[in-house]
């Protein structure tokens, strides 16, 4: 049944705008008939969470009766240490999503302007949406976030510009220059969200995930996750560093206990467990670059750069050339064999599959389906 015509038929009216927006629609778990699958299509962690998580979140079970420390002490001391933060200008949400949700109602509102590049993350629009504010797409170059086009596009009425930095699903990035540079060109009254869930993935030397511009600055603040590298998306963990007049208005508008204690109990243990995330790191990075590499001799365009996803550009639909090779031909030959990656219709990139870093057998499995597929 259309949503649309749900809200349309009832006789509470929600607030104008609320029908024109397209709920967010996660990666595909399941195929009809099949419960043996592969799952790459969420971008979770390729070997799931720290053992030391899981025997945390076992053991808060025995104390679920207990409301959560609604500051989340514990894990923002553990954050501040692991990263060099100040734990002060950190605040804990239920996902990253909730932290990108809040800042839009503290920020934005009617009649104002959110800018996001034209592949960024979904909830951008959809967080603007829900305020009444204006989502405007600004166009990528080369699949890639154009710092001089983001700048072009702010006018008056531009109140956030939300950055995903690495980028999902493209898998590409800017440089620490290209973000000073962004972040130098905005006024004074529009903030800039870093939103760095893939932060941990990246080991290149000209990229920051915008924790010292934070410190520096009174309009940037940087998103960060539990959901990749720590493998915790089950639990709805995020985290923001902010500067100190922003957490106070976040901690104004956010619910007293909005992270549960197992997730603040797990997110502690994961992030002392450092054998395992650099278990994890050597792990995605040894068959992110082997993976894309089999792709690219298979001839298929791969623009990711870094992250624990890649993008793959199948040829175009309506290429008369192009041997029933596309996308959806791929995705269907895929699920045929068990594997399930994510359609990128919904980014505005229909020629385009995403596929997320699993474990080597998946991984194998993978390329050598679609080696099949390409013959």
């Amino acid at each position: 049944m259309n949503s649309d015509n749900n809200l349309l038929g009832s006789p509470l009216k929600p607030r104008p705008g609320i029908a024109g927006i397209s709920p967010y629609v996660g990666g595909q778990s399941a195929i009809d008939g099949n419960d043996a699958i592969i799952r790459l299509a969420s971008n979770e962690g390729a070997l799931g969470p720290s053992p030391k998580a899981v025997e945390a979140y076992r053991v808060a079970a025995e104390n679920m009766y207990r409301y959560p420390d609604s500051g989340c002490r514990e894990l923002r001391q553990a954050l501040g240490q692991t990263f060099g933060l100040d734990p002060n200008l950190i605040v804990c949400g239920a996902g990253s999503d909730e932290l990108l949700d809040l800042l839009t109602r503290a920020y934005a509102g009617p009649g104002d302007e959110v800018l996001y590049t034209e592949h960024g993350f979904l909830m951008y629009p959809i967080a603007a949406k829900c305020v009444g504010a204006t989502p405007v797409p600004v166009p990528e170059t080369d699949l890639r976030a154009d710092v001089g086009r983001l700048l072009e596009n702010v006018t008056q009425k531009t109140r956030i510009v939300f950055l995903a930095n690495p980028n999902n699903p493209t898998g590409t990035y800017v440089t620490s220059a290209e973000l000073e540079r962004l972040r130098a060109g905005l006024p004074d009254n529009v903030l800039l969200v870093i939103d760095a869930a893939y932060a941990e993935y990246v080991d290149r030397d000209d990229y920051d995930a915008g924790a010292a511009m934070v410190e520096t600055h009174d309009n940037v603040v940087m998103t960060r996750t539990f959901s990749k590298l720590f493998a915790m998306g089950g639990m709805r963990l995020g985290w923001a560093y902010c500067p100190a007049a922003v957490t106070d208005v976040l901690n104004r508008l956010r619910g007293p206990f909005n992270v549960n204690s197992a997730a603040q109990a797990a997110g502690v243990a994961a992030l002392a467990d450092t054998d395992f995330i650099e278990k994890v790191r050597r792990h995605t990075a040894r068959w992110y670059d082997w993976t894309k590499q089999r792709l690219i001799d298979l001839g298929l365009d791969v623009p990711s750069q870094v992250g624990n996803f890649l993008l793959v550009r199948f040829p175009a639909q309506d290429d008369r050339d192009n041997g029933g090779r596309d996308s959806v031909a791929a995705d269907e030959f895929l699920q045929g064999r068990g594997i399930v990656v994510r359609r990128m219709n919904g980014y505005g990139l229909p020629d385009c599959l995403r596929i997320t870093i699993g474990t080597e057998d998946e991984m194998r499995a993978v390329v050598g389906a679609l080696s099949e597929f390409m013959e």
